[in-house]
């Protein structure tokens, strides 16, 4: 079967994952290196078969003209870092989540890649943990009889999190597309982050099939109890007219439904286990077209579309109607509109990643 070959940009912890899932699948060859620190790449080549390196991803990709165009850079370079994976003639262009920093950029990276050919995906690969297949499962099952709510919660902040907690929650939910969105924001010392979002933010999100979704982000957040690394305390989960199943980032499962009783299980974030699936269903869309890969951008954009609105919401009130019709800077919105005054937070051990004393 072919090998596909493929470039990646960007050699921090998360573009060395990807890098190093590639390297491990037969069906990938990686065959160059990107990072404004050429360090990093001349550190990491020998245990990836000694690609090309280089601190230019266009000049890098112009040369190289990779099947697979990685990019695991800052948020601020997604349109950037687009461009090139297309203008290379890429056939499949992975990179990290969000979308984008705000939807004026989200829509432009949209309008290109629907206008070429080459396939995308948005690294929400926590999916593949053992707890949330299970979660997926049950959802699917119908144990919970109709589903009416989803639901998710993390503690860190929005920019690093709410991506992931609204694409899994749109899963369980089959991606239908969002209806509508309103939240409220609070604290100002996260905006400034290469992540920027406000310290905390929480809202509601109506789906078109009439399921609500609920979510909070950030230093109000409550406590995942259950876990204890603070990075992984999110819980996402379903609930139906039967019962609920909900996720634990670093904690396992738990259901309970009229049909099965309460059950719980294992599981926690591992991207030892949770890359290789990721990787291989990108040779899967390669060789098939039909085999659309989970990851896929439209449906990170059910979720972005959702994320969006609910920036906007916290910046100007009321209900943000969506799909969304133009784009905007929702982080100046949040920066001209989020109040002065320090967020308050649910537990003590949110105090310490918001600068609380």
């Amino acid at each position: 079967m072919k090998t596909y070959s493929v470039l990646v940009v960007g050699m921090g912890k998360r573009g060395l994952h990807h890098a190093s899932a590639f390297h491990a699948n037969p069906r990938f060859q990686v065959v160059g290196l990107c990072d404004i620190d050429l360090a990093r790449c001349q550190a990491a080549a020998p245990k990836l078969g000694q690609p090309q390196i280089g601190t230019d991803a266009r000049a890098l990709a112009t040369a190289l003209k990779p099947d697979v165009f990685c990019f695991c850079t800052l948020p601020s370079l997604r349109l950037d870092m687009i461009r090139v994976g297309i203008d290379c003639g890429a056939r499949l262009i992975p990179f990290e989540k969000p979308i984008a920093l705000t939807s004026a950029e989200a829509i432009q990276i949209k309008q290109l890649l629907d206008q070429s050919q080459a396939k995308a995906v948005v690294s929400h690969q926590h999916r593949y943990g053992v707890h949330y297949q299970k979660v997926k499962e049950i959802v699917a099952s119908g144990a919970l009889g109709r589903i009416h709510t989803v639901y998710a919660s993390a503690t860190g902040w929005m920019a690093h999190m709410l991506s992931h907690l609204l694409d899994y929650t749109c899963w369980f939910n089959d991606y239908v597309p969002a209806e509508w969105a309103m939240a409220q924001a609070a604290g100002r010392g996260k905006l400034t982050d290469m992540h920027p979002s406000p310290d905390y933010l929480a809202g509601f999100v109506q789906f078109k099939n009439g399921v609500r979704g609920i979510y909070e982000c950030g230093a109000g957040a409550p406590d995942v109890p259950e876990v204890d690394y603070w990075w992984r305390k999110c819980r996402i989960g379903a609930q139906g007219s039967e019962g609920f199943a909900e996720v634990f980032t670093g904690g396992g499962w738990r259901s309970l439904t009229r049909r099965d009783g309460f059950q719980t299980g294992q599981g926690t974030m591992n991207y030892d286990a949770d890359m290789p699936p990721y990787i291989q269903e990108m040779a899967d869309w390669l060789d098939d077209p039909a085999r659309v890969h989970p990851c896929c951008f439209d449906h990170a954009w059910t979720g972005f579309e959702a994320m969006a609105g609910l920036q906007i919401s916290a910046a100007q009130g009321g209900q943000v109607s969506l799909p969304l019709t133009a784009g905007v800077d929702e982080v100046a919105l949040l920066k001209a509109r989020v109040p002065d005054r320090p967020v308050l937070v649910s537990f003590a051990g949110n105090k310490k990643e918001y600068g609380i004393s």
